[in-house]
């Protein structure tokens, strides 16, 4: 990992430190509570699409799947929120393991439109087994997460532990980027046969960075299903996965960090947006949240055009011009002075 990571990690853990003590307003908090579960799932989207070159529309199955796990063997079979987000993990790896095998021999839109699929099938099983899922009514009464005792029964404690997972997915894949696999996943990125005729196994390689990618948004369905404490099958259906996918997409694709602002920036937006209703209807305009399609798919497409490498790596680019410009500058004016 580049030092320049760890300043990065630094920094945000700092700022999560700080932020409780800034918002102090339960609300606030539960929404970067939700920008933090969508972070998790977005970092192990990134792997997957950024690093590896796998196009998935389907990852709000794995965190469909981690939720109702958690809940599941929870509220009906008495296990421990820990114990059920285990078996959800492990229920999730094999589940990735073998819808990997088939759909990953697919590119491009093929694989899009499979990935597409599964994650409608999921939809679909969750709304119509009411014996197991609860059906449209959900499941309520979901445990809250505790620590060797420590009750995590507040939105501050939750926050912190939320972010935590975060910033530890955070290291782990930034470490893989930098390691031998992350060498591997972009060499399968740049050219498959290239990869292949250097001894890269390319289906190996693809279906574990699969599986991982499929962890991290277990992880983040049962965190939600235990923050929540209620789940239902509106929030796993499949323009979820397609807002993880824009969230990736316009943050940076091909950048972790990139992944994370996007994370953070689409889950804020609406928020944002509602206060901006509040502030036009001050002046007679009206904002209905059906607008909030368009907004977000005006944005998509101004970042597609103007900054196809996202807003991760345009902000750094502009950073980066402007301290070229500050040195010239410097450079010319101690010249003249000469």
């Amino acid at each position: 990992m580049k030092q320049k990571d760890y300043i990065g990690i630094a920094a945000l853990t700092t700022l999560i430190i700080i932020v409780p003590y800034l918002v102090t307003n339960d609300y606030y908090l539960g929404v970067l509570i939700f920008t933090a579960l969508n972070c998790l799932a977005c970092i192990g989207l990134c792997l997957l699409m950024g690093y590896a070159g796998q196009i998935s529309i389907g990852h709000g199955a794995f965190i469909a799947i981690g939720a109702y796990a958690s809940a599941i063997l929870t509220t009906k079979l008495g296990w421990s929120p820990w114990a059920a987000m285990g078996f959800g993990v492990v229920t999730v790896i094999f589940v990735a393991f073998f819808v990997g095998i088939p759909t990953l021999r697919l590119k491009g839109h093929y694989l899009a439109m499979a990935t597409l699929g599964f994650a409608s099938i999921v939809h679909i099983v969750s709304v119509a087994a009411v014996g197991f899922t609860g059906g449209p009514s959900g499941i309520m009464n979901i445990p809250r997460l505790s620590i060797f005792g420590f009750q995590l029964n507040s939105d501050v404690k939750f926050f912190y532990f939320s972010w935590a997972i975060v910033i530890a997915g955070l290291y782990l894949a930034v470490n893989l980027i930098y390691s031998r696999v992350g060498r591997g996943l972009k060499a399968i990125h740049g050219s498959q046969d290239a990869a292949s005729s250097l001894g890269v196994n390319i289906t190996v390689y693809k279906i574990k960075i699969f599986v991982l990618s499929a962890i991290y948004a277990s992880i983040s369905g049962s965190l939600y299903a235990h923050y929540v404490l209620y789940i239902d099958p509106g929030p796993f259906d499949v323009m979820h996965s397609v807002l993880l996918v824009t969230m990736v997409a316009v943050g940076g694709i091909h950048n972790i960090w990139g992944a994370l602002t996007g994370a953070i920036l689409l889950s804020l937006l609406p928020e944002f947006l509602s206060f901006l209703s509040d502030y036009l209807q001050g002046f007679g305009i009206r904002y209905k949240t059906d607008y909030d399609t368009l907004v977000y798919g005006a944005i998509l497409l101004l970042i597609m055009l103007f900054l196809p490498e996202g807003l991760f790596d345009g902000l750094y680019r502009s950073i980066k011009a402007v301290f070229n410009l500050k040195n010239r500058l410097m450079k010319g004016r101690s010249q003249g002075a000469v």
